[in-house]
């Protein structure tokens, strides 16, 4: 029989397969994606902006009717003056990591890729343990009779312990101390992505090295800068344990409200309420953020350069 005479089949080939197999793989991953955001993320949002519009209950908790009470407490003097003190730790911390962590990442950005690598390792190794744990640590160290008193002590500089735990400076370093590489990672990615011959063209066009850095480092970096204090500024405000294990009870901060509304005064429609308010706080940086962004044009990079 001539072969011209059968009928064109062909076989599906292993690529067909795979093509076919790929958009199926896909919507599976979409899925799970979208369900895990949305049962884990947006519906436990949803119902904590909810039970913040209701009333405390001593048996359930919330309950009925709606009313706006929880957000027109925070009027109140007291909660308006911790507000402001947490605001004010918090802006302190994140302008002390800004001040370390620039000159860090420039620096880090500077040198070989052999040596970027470990001292960006470095960084990160804290994250490798538990912060409560390293707060722990840090207390040890800040205590009366700490390591840093006694070692001073012992070398003569000073003749008496050191009072700094649970003080303001005391929440200060902590948060410091667990935020700085928040502020280093997203300055470090924007220095290594800044292009050299731009600084070269500014010191060939005759600017001195305070006019490069005003405006054409400043500028470039300016993107870093901004996601450098949204990470820090709104967790710092948020970190109730920093404020638990090293200031005491006189350097509160609105996690602190949050958490003791929740657990210990179980009023969680007024919980909820600074929690929405927070997280607003945090929307409006980021719309910041965003605004800035195009207005330097971060979202084509070549453009700026």
């Amino acid at each position: 029989m001539n072969n011209s005479t059968l009928p064109n089949k062909t076989l599906p080939s292993a690529s067909s397969k795979i093509v076919n197999k790929k958009p199926m793989f896909q919507r599976v991953t979409v899925f799970v994606i979208w369900a895990w955001l949305i049962i884990f993320a947006l519906i436990p949002n949803i119902l904590v902006i909810a039970a913040s519009f209701l009333t405390r209950d001593e048996n359930s908790f919330i309950a009925l009717p709606i009313t706006i009470d929880n957000y027109l407490r925070f009027v109140d003097p007291l909660y308006v003056k911790v507000f402001l003190h947490s605001l004010s730790m918090a802006s302190i911390t994140t302008i002390i990591c800004l001040l370390l962590g620039y000159p860090f990442a420039w620096l880090v950005s500077r040198t070989s890729n052999r040596w970027q690598s470990f001292l960006m390792l470095l960084l990160i190794i804290p994250f490798w343990t538990n912060s409560l744990v390293r707060l722990y640590a840090v207390k040890l160290i800040m205590a009366a009779n700490g390591l840093l008193s006694t070692a001073l002590i012992a070398m003569g500089l000073i003749d008496e312990p050191l009072q700094i735990l649970y003080t303001q400076k005391a929440v200060i370093g902590g948060l410091v101390y667990l935020l700085f590489p928040f502020m280093v990672l997203p300055l470090y990615a924007v220095f290594t992505d800044m292009r050299d011959d731009l600084v070269l063209a500014s010191k060939d066009l005759g600017a001195n090295k305070y006019q490069t850095f005003w405006h054409v480092i400043l500028p470039l970096t300016t993107p870093g800068i901004i996601s450098g204090v949204l990470l820090v500024l709104l967790p710092a405000m948020g970190m109730f344990y920093v404020a638990d294990i090293l200031g005491g009870s006189r350097n509160l901060l609105v996690g602190n409200i949050i958490k003791s509304q929740f657990l210990d005064a179980r009023d969680w429609p007024f919980g909820a309420a600074a929690s929405v308010l927070l997280t607003l706080t945090m929307a409006i940086l980021i719309a910041a953020y965003y605004a800035s962004s195009k207005r330097i044009g971060k979202t084509d990079y070549n453009e700026v350069a």
